[in-house]
């Protein structure tokens, strides 16, 4: 039974190194699992229970632990330029046609090729809100 113990003890290294390696929280509940199965095979409990309590204490921790972990660990996700155009006003300087394909605005002083979100033509001239950026097309409305 000792050999089931350093089994674990191994599953439970490979798991950090793992999770160190990749930083994905995707394996350090599977060593929260191995930490249970070594402690079960410390006290000579059948291997065939050790894995069984291994995979529920694994999945359990990934369940409900996980979405936990990564709202607070996406706390300091910073925004990138342009997640910080969103939401900021522009003007058409042609006017903004989807089925046409054709459509500028000038944003922060620089060009962008833009597209209605909601299919109506824009006139040139006409002040727009930034609602989403896809690739280099800005997807803009009319503002309000």
């Amino acid at each position: 039974m000792k050999e089931l113990a350093i089994m674990w003890l191994i599953v439970l290294i490979v798991m950090i190194v793992i999770e160190l390696a990749t930083m994905g929280l995707a394996t350090i509940w599977f060593a929260g699992g191995a930490i249970v199965a070594f402690l079960l095979a410390l006290f000579q409990v059948p291997f065939q229970i050790q894995l069984v309590v291994f995979l529920l204490v694994s999945f359990a921790l990934l369940l409900v632990t996980r979405p936990l972990a990564l709202k607070h660990l996406n706390f300091k996700r910073t925004k990138t330029n342009i997640d910080d155009l969103i939401g900021k006003h522009a003007v058409v300087t042609e006017e903004i046609n989807n089925l046409k394909g054709e459509g500028q605005i000038v944003l922060n002083g620089l060009e962008w090729t833009a597209r209605s979100v909601d299919e109506c033509v824009i006139p040139k001239g006409t002040e727009v809100e930034l609602v989403e950026i896809k690739g280099v097309k800005a997807f803009v409305k009319p503002k309000v």
